[in-house]
């Protein structure tokens, strides 16, 4: 009986010893779950990639809604019309376009932050979250500071149709106009780039920055040609109020 229960331990024992050895992954298996791991990482980073970019085009919207908004308030407190603030466009820092190349003019939108502040809840709405960080989060055409502080907020949003300061208003700019008027105005100008407006929704306020593909008329720094926050177009906000995606095939796809 002894010897029996002695074999009998000897057996457990050498159970535990051994046990390790058969649970042990060989290296065959470790490669083939790590090439599985690198597959499934090379399938999924660019879903996981455009769900990221998706949600900052979506909170892009958002910021332009509220810039509409903004807008809205300050004309019921103003008859109706929209702000008339050419004097910022030459006294915010760096004046009316600093730069030779595109864009033509300066749609900056330092003043609309300004002017606007009372009506909104934070400056962040003024810079869409895919241009920071990204190559024309910085540079002079995009970024404009709201005064000469070092803590300014900036902004990075375009305003065309804001992007003169010359007396007489032009036809193709809305200082100071109602809804009805800037409608009527850009239809008399015959602006190719703003377009014919059929009503408020067909007039672009506010836009993301972006750069077309430079073309032997169109000079475009080489290093932002076809440059944009989001690849393929921009998100723009009307003078309705309502924001949208619009496709652009002079940017990168």
């Amino acid at each position: 009986m002894g010897t029996f229960i002695h074999y009998q331990r000897r057996k457990v024992d050498c159970s535990l010893i051994m046990s390790p050895m058969h649970r042990a992954f060989t290296l065959i298996e470790l490669l083939v779950v790590i090439a599985i791991i690198a597959i499934l990482a090379a399938i999924l980073f660019p879903v996981f990639s455009q769900a990221k970019e998706s949600a900052k085009k979506a909170t892009c919207l958002s910021n332009l809604m509220q810039v509409g908004l903004a807008f809205e308030m300050y004309m019921g407190d103003n008859d109706q019309r929209l702000p008339d603030r050419r004097d910022l466009k030459t006294s915010l820092p760096g004046g009316w376009k600093p730069w030779s190349s595109w864009p033509t003019s300066d749609p900056r939108g330092g003043w609309a932050a300004i002017v606007l502040e009372p009506y909104t809840k934070s400056t962040d709405i003024w810079t869409c979250p895919s241009v920071k960080g990204s190559q024309i989060s910085d540079v002079v055409q995009v970024a404009q500071a709201t005064g000469n502080s070092s803590g300014a907020p900036i902004t990075r949003y375009w305003l065309w149709r804001f992007d003169q300061f010359v007396d007489p208003i032009p036809l193709d700019d809305l200082w100071g106009k109602t809804p009805e008027q800037s409608v009527a105005d850009l239809q008399a100008a015959k602006n190719p780039q703003a377009g014919y407006p059929n009503s408020t929704a067909d007039v672009e306020m506010a836009v993301d920055p972006y750069f077309p593909k430079a073309t032997p008329t169109l000079k475009v720094d080489p290093a932002l040609s076809g440059a944009a926050v989001h690849r393929g177009g921009r998100n723009r906000l009307l003078l309705d109020s309502h924001a949208q995606w619009l496709r652009d095939i002079r940017l990168n796809q």
